[in-house]
């Protein structure tokens, strides 16, 4: 069957293992100094060992390959001890693999093993095993999406000298991005320059309130290529409505919208792209449909 699936380039890879615990699924090991996907069958082709890899060897396309078996990971998994498995069973909540969670909880009953993907404490009754905290990826890059809690803050603070954040998720750097997280789907995208939102003060108003973010910087970031994947996916496989690009007037900016039309092309989607050009003192300069 096809699905989607990782591919490792290992010209790229360096073998420095970043992304191998950020697969809770064991899909992935270092073997002769490169990461390899050791099996179709552990392969959520989710992509959370994407973000994690410096130099941009991993990517998702999509193939014939053996289909994913929620049952085997799970078996893998349970020995790895309760914070393993509660970080997949996130890992499949946050990307509405509802199905896929079902299997997993289904197989943890049958274990008398219970754990609630929604809260942040486990109990487990599985033997007499008794396991800690421990890592389970980096923090700063798992998916967040801010809704429910920008509600709770408004409801608090009430203040009228405190600004709220239009800020909808988290992470916003492109090369951490899921393109096939909820918060893309259906939704206007803003593809921002990293320096804009410093240079102007009213980036949230103007340009951000009800939409969904990425930034990139077009002259410094590595493997730009993958930013033109991650886009295509956003206009493919979630449907975002719109994308508004945000660049600064330096020349070296341009590349920002290169990569998003160049990506709307490889998508064969024509959806609206509009181009704002900001100020080195923040002013919008123009802003036009392309």
């Amino acid at each position: 069957m096809k699905r989607k699936i990782i591919q490792i380039d290992e010209e790229k890879c360096n073998g420095c293992g970043i992304c191998i615990p950020t697969c809770h699924e064991g899909a992935m090991r270092l073997i002769d100094g490169k990461a390899r996907l050791i099996s179709d069958l552990f392969c959520d082709g989710l992509g959370a060992c994407i973000g994690h890899c410096p130099e941009g060897a991993i990517e998702i396309i999509e193939r014939e390959a053996a289909p994913y078996n929620e049952r085997k990971v799970m078996e893998a998994m349970v020995p790895k001890g309760r914070n393993t498995i509660l970080a997949h069973l996130e890992h499949l909540r946050d990307h509405n693999e509802t199905e896929f969670l079902q299997q997993a909880t289904d197989y943890l009953k049958e274990k008398n093993i219970m754990m609630n993907p929604e809260k942040s404490n486990v109990e487990e009754t599985h033997g007499n095993a008794s396991h800690h905290p421990g890592e389970c990826g980096c923090p700063g890059s798992m998916a967040r999406d801010f809704k429910e809690e920008q509600a709770e803050e408004t409801q608090r603070d009430a203040s009228p000298q405190k600004v709220a954040s239009a800020l909808k998720q988290w992470p916003v750097q492109l090369h951490l991005l899921n393109p096939q997280a909820s918060y893309f789907k259906n939704a206007d995208v803003v593809l921002a320059a990293d320096c804009a939102a410093f240079a102007m003060g009213n980036f949230h108003e103007r340009f951000l309130k009800g939409k969904s973010l990425a930034i990139a910087c077009p002259k410094l970031d590595s493997n730009k290529e993958s930013y033109i994947q991650k886009l295509t996916s956003m206009i493919v496989d979630t449907k975002i409505n719109s994308l508004t690009v945000v660049m600064m007037e330096v020349p070296c900016c341009g590349g920002l919208l290169h990569m998003a039309q160049t990506a709307r092309a490889n998508a064969g989607r024509n959806i609206p792209i509009k181009q704002a050009i900001v100020s080195i003192q923040g002013e919008v300069m123009e802003e036009e449909w392309t």
